[in-house]
């Protein structure tokens, strides 16, 4: 009975799959038919190679070792402009992951992974509803710096890392002028995709495994005049009870409410953002959490290579056990993406038991950008950085709060208007904060992507 309740599932789903590319299909055609402009349509293909080395625990000969993969991401999307005002976009996604090498963690004993094609995106947009100034994006969808810069707000889905980054939510914006504006955002967001339908299922995890998470955000976009522009917000979220490292996760009720500041008088550039969390578990714990971040850029655009030079600090609060009593850790809310580096976000989980839960950290951070020709850029960065605690006595951890020295250098080229790469190196040096027998670690990438 079980195993025919489980294919009478799939064939549903797959029945209702059918049935939802052929309305897709109907409408692109229809639209097509009635009007020249109507329908829209493109293709996004990322192939990536990566390789990383010791990223997880930094010690080479524990049991978590190396990796060497390829990512092949492909979108296919289509818009129907019904009107001036409404319209409706899909896109439909797949990122298989093949491994060179399967003795790693990471891959698990296969050498191929995430052959899933799923509805990355599927929302109405209708804009000046009932001729009021407030326009409606109802569906999944993403926000991918669309809230400031991923401080709080970028990624719904980061347990399947850049595969996919979307909400299932519904968005309202509410238009004060052309200069001012709110959102008011509700999202619920599922370990797995259990809304919309998924060619070839793996059970492919979103967020942490059994782990729902639950928000409403209210967003705002306000500017003091051409210079200066200001961004409060408020996030109500809520995350389901869960098991993380071996510990029982009461469920959360957490608010963060918090400002981010653009202030630019070129060649001068201040950017920074405060937050402060408060919320309670389940089991009556109390969370608390306080992160923030401020960078000054100046720019030279007289120079040769038309450098810039970011320097800036950003912190974010630390809890010594947070599986015990009060948690005063930051927690990322919906920003657990390689915020500060691509190697780093690997190491968070052997603290929080998931990778990308940016909490408990400082960082010294500058970077020098430059335009080497019309089609070539090139960064270099430098990162310190600090813990504000150091963990629970465990093998991981040392005595200390220096996690380390983290160089990173990217290397940009535009091919043409649809294809670009890049290349890029970010080598990690562990401080006192690790145990003496740590290793450095090393994360190379290299990428090429094409927008038709």
């Amino acid at each position: 009975m079980v195993g025919e309740s489980l294919f009478t599932g799939r064939k549903a789903k797959e029945g209702y799959m059918r049935r939802l590319l052929l309305v897709l299909l109907c409408l692109g055609f229809a639209a097509t038919s009635f009007a020249e402009g109507m329908f829209d349509y493109g293709f996004y293909l990322r192939l990536r190679q990566e390789y990383v080395e010791n990223v997880f625990d930094y010690n080479e000969g524990d049991l978590i070792v190396d990796d060497n993969y390829f990512r092949l991401k492909t979108s296919v999307w289509g818009k129907w402009n019904f009107s001036d005002n409404a319209s409706l976009y899909a896109r439909l996604t797949a990122e298989p992951k093949y491994f060179m090498d399967t003795d790693g963690q990471m891959a698990g004993g296969e050498d191929l992974r995430d052959q899933e094609i799923f509805i990355d995106n599927l929302y109405l947009d209708l804009k000046n509803v009932f001729g009021m100034p407030v326009d409606l994006r109802l569906g999944r969808q993403d926000f991918l710096m669309t809230h400031g810069e991923g401080f709080v707000m970028l990624d719904g889905t980061p347990y399947d890392g850049s595969r996919s980054v979307y909400f299932n939510a519904v968005k309202a914006t509410w238009k004060f002028d052309e200069k001012n504006s709110l959102d008011v955002i509700y999202t619920q967001n599922t370990d797995e995709d259990k809304y919309l339908p998924v060619i070839n299922d793996q059970d492919r995890k979103l967020l942490f495994p059994g782990m729902d998470e639950r928000a409403v955000i209210l967003y705002g976009r306000f500017r003091a005049n051409d210079n200066v522009a200001i961004e409060p917000y408020y996030i109500h979220k809520t995350e389901d009870a869960h098991v993380r490292s071996g510990n029982n996760v009461a469920k959360l009720k957490l608010n963060t409410i918090g400002n981010r500041m653009v202030c630019n008088f070129e060649p001068w550039k201040f950017r920074g953002e405060l937050a402060y969390q408060f919320g309670e578990y389940e089991d009556d714990r109390e969370r608390e959490g306080l992160g923030g971040y401020a960078f000054l850029t100046r720019s030279f655009k007289e120079a040769r290579f038309s450098p810039s030079l970011d320097v800036g600090y950003a912190y974010l609060s630390g809890e010594k056990d947070p599986y015990a009593g009060e948690d005063q850790g930051w927690n990322p809310v919906f920003s657990k993406w390689p915020w500060i580096s691509e190697l780093y976000v690997f190491g968070s989980a052997i603290e929080r038991g998931e990778p990308g839960y940016w909490s408990n950290v400082q960082v010294l951070r500058a970077k020098l950008d430059m335009k080497m020709t019309g089609k070539t850029g090139l960064w270099v960065a430098y990162n310190y950085l600090r813990a504000n605690e150091n963990p629970a006595p465990a093998v991981f951890f040392g005595t200390g709060k220096t996690r380390g020295h983290l160089p990173q250098v990217q290397l940009t080229h535009k091919f043409n208007k649809n294809i670009d790469g890049l290349v890029l190196l970010e080598y990690f040096m562990p401080g006192k904060f690790y145990a003496d027998s740590r290793d450095n670690a090393l994360f190379f990438r290299w990428q090429l992507q094409m927008n038709f």
